[in-house]
């Protein structure tokens, strides 16, 4: 059923998605370098438990994005992020002695069917840290994947995705 006031979640078809996720009223729950390592350690080891193969990654202080191939049953989705969700809730609710605090707002998700719409997306999230003035290098900041990608993906490869303009693309990021 869809809700009126939530995103969608259609995950029908395996593919290469992009997802974004926001804190509730965009509390910097991630502020802190500790945090955003075990954020990033949990996002790692939860993508790998349900077959999620992640691609690109930013770990801001209110929100994140990453986008990851699917595994065959994209529906996966929905308990990775809960999962995702839930046990990062209540890391940082104990250490902010909060029990039972909302931690999490919500999550888009988008099929990313066009290569030219996935080669966009993987630019976009490596510079998210730069649009959000977090760095003046994505390869600097390093709770994304920017430096990953530059050290790992064929050169022509990194040269091609970061030709792609990020001014126009269309993700939720309100933050």
């Amino acid at each position: 059923m869809d809700w009126p006031h939530a995103p969608k979640h259609w995950l029908f078809q395996p593919g290469i998605y992009i997802v974004t996720a926001a804190t509730y009223h965009k509390h910097p729950h991630l502020r802190s370098p500790e945090r955003k390592d075990f954020f990033l350690e949990r996002l790692f080891a939860i993508a790998k438990e349900f077959g999620w193969a992640l691609q690109a990654w930013a770990i801001l202080n209110n929100h994140y994005h990453f986008v990851a191939a699917s595994p065959e049953d994209p529906a996966t989705l929905r308990r990775f992020i809960a999962k995702l969700h839930m046990t990062t809730a209540k890391a940082f609710n104990q250490l902010d002695d909060t029990p039972g605090r909302k931690v999490w707002y919500q999550y888009w998700d988008t099929l990313l069917t066009y290569q030219r719409s996935y080669l966009a997306r993987l630019n976009y999230v490596n510079q998210n840290p730069v649009k959000h003035g977090l760095a003046k290098n994505a390869e600097a900041y390093r709770w994304c994947s920017a430096r990953w990608f530059a050290q790992n993906a064929p050169p022509a490869f990194v040269t091609s995705v970061q030709r792609f303009k990020i001014d126009r693309v269309n993700v939720y990021d309100d933050f």
